[in-house]
């Protein structure tokens, strides 16, 4: 089941960030400039993303998961088919709003399956390999993408049955979308589990709005830092998946083949190694007796982050450049698998659903919508200069960092006096 929801999500992020590949022909088609192309790559998905997370995970806390990730596979994987059809922005822009729609099914539902899988003390690794699916995804993405793109290009236009003349960025929409097909048909066919972790003496129902706001209220601290001070480690993600293939491009004069292979190649493997070593870091920090390792470490990513990108600005080499890059892919997703275990320890198993679809609201306006966007909006109307989106990067991953840190790092004690309270086996 782990593997399959890997996989799942794995898919998930290929159809969500192909576009960052394809942002030179979608510019030169369309005719579009940085900041258009930023809002399709944040808020043109992470507007309906965000608006069903919450409900969705309401359905979660009462609903058959299995079916509600299955229909999600299946909405996203049309809209993404349909964003190869776009001739426009306004419509380019609606196909995102749909891969958002049917891409906010999955965290809730994925997530809340792992918690009834696994007990708390086992919980790390498999969300550690559930979380691979984002870096696995950008990597594919990047590099199949690529090869795809210069493998039409040479081709011209394509004139396919029913669908006319498509250039090659939008046959590659088709390309990575028709996999959905075939994981909703293997979705139909897994067992739902029965529901762990429930709050003593109570049902197996969702919890009501007024008990989740007490409950928040009563641990704010914990819940700020969870909220809002990790979606700032989330912010510097999407934007490094969103501008490195253009900061690849333009600052050191790659082709999009190499662009795409180099980062590719990057995420998938230094983000999958970031993501997996997180709970051995999170394992060493605990047998030293700390028992809020999970927020320690994404205090001590924060603090690393912000020197990489700094450094990424002044690369005076292609080779330089590449290594800060892997350094900064690696300690971005370090913390995020405790960060999701963390969350499910912590609160009650009838709002789970609903606060994790919170986590994925914040996560995504703080991250997806704010990350590219900060970072375009620097390199148009501060530095003004389309070279300098690495210092945009820079810029932007440096103040987030300092906010995330304060944020975190106020929330240990409270963190730890939440565990013992629960007596939750970390």
């Amino acid at each position: 089941m782990t593997l399959l929801l890997t996989v799942v999500f794995v898919f998930s992020f290929v159809d969500r960030q192909i576009l960052n590949l394809l942002v030179g022909p979608i510019q030169q088609d369309l005719d579009l400039n940085d900041t258009q192309v930023s809002l399709l790559q944040g808020f043109g998905f992470v507007a309906t993303y965000v608006l069903l997370s919450i409900p969705i995970g309401r359905l979660v806390d009462t609903r058959r998961r299995i079916s509600i990730i299955a229909f999600g596979v299946a909405f996203w994987s049309l809209a993404t088919a349909a964003c190869g059809l776009a001739r426009s922005f306004t419509g380019l822009f609606i196909a995102r709003a749909g891969v958002g729609v049917g891409e906010a099914t999955l965290t809730p539902a994925a997530w809340s399956l792992l918690a009834d899988y696994f007990p708390p003390h086992r919980r790390s690794l498999p969300f550690s390999v559930f979380l691979m699916g984002p870096y696995l995804g950008v990597g594919i993405a990047m590099i199949a993408g690529g090869l795809v793109m210069e493998g039409l290009s040479g081709n011209g236009q394509l004139e396919l049955p029913l669908l006319g003349s498509l250039a090659p960025w939008q046959a590659t929409f088709f390309a990575v979308a028709a996999p959905g097909i075939l994981l909703t048909v293997m979705l139909l066919f897994v067992p739902e589990p029965s529901r762990k972790g429930l709050a003593a003496g109570t049902e197996p129902e969702a919890a009501s709005f007024r008990d989740i706001i007490a409950w928040v209220s009563a641990h704010h601290r914990v819940y700020v830092a969870l909220l809002i001070g990790v979606p700032c480690i989330v912010l510097v993600l999407y934007g490094l998946q969103a501008w490195i293939p253009t900061y690849l491009l333009r600052v050191h004069g790659m082709s999009l083949g190499e662009a795409g292979t180099q980062y590719g190649t990057i995420a998938l493997f230094a983000g999958s190694l970031g993501v997996l070593s997180g709970p051995f870091v999170g394992r060493y920090l605990e047998r030293r007796g700390h028992s809020d390792y999970p927020l320690r470490v994404c205090v001590l990513a924060l603090a690393l982050i912000g020197p990489g990108l700094a450094a990424l600005a002044f690369a005076p080499s292609a080779t330089l450049a590449l290594c800060f890059i892997a350094v900064v892919s690696y300690l971005v997703p370090l913390p995020l698998a405790l960060v999701a275990a963390a969350l499910q320890n912590a609160t009650p198993n009838q709002m789970r659903g609903v606060l994790v679809g919170t986590y994925v609201v914040t996560t995504n306006v703080v991250g997806m919508a704010l990350g590219p966007s900060l970072v375009a909006v620097a390199t148009d109307y501060l530095f003004v200069d389309p070279t300098a989106v690495g210092k945009s990067l820079a810029l932007v991953g440096v103040v987030v960092s300092l906010l995330g840190m304060y944020l975190i790092g106020r929330a240990l004690a409270a963190y730890r006096a939440l565990l013992d309270n629960q007596g939750v086996a970390s």
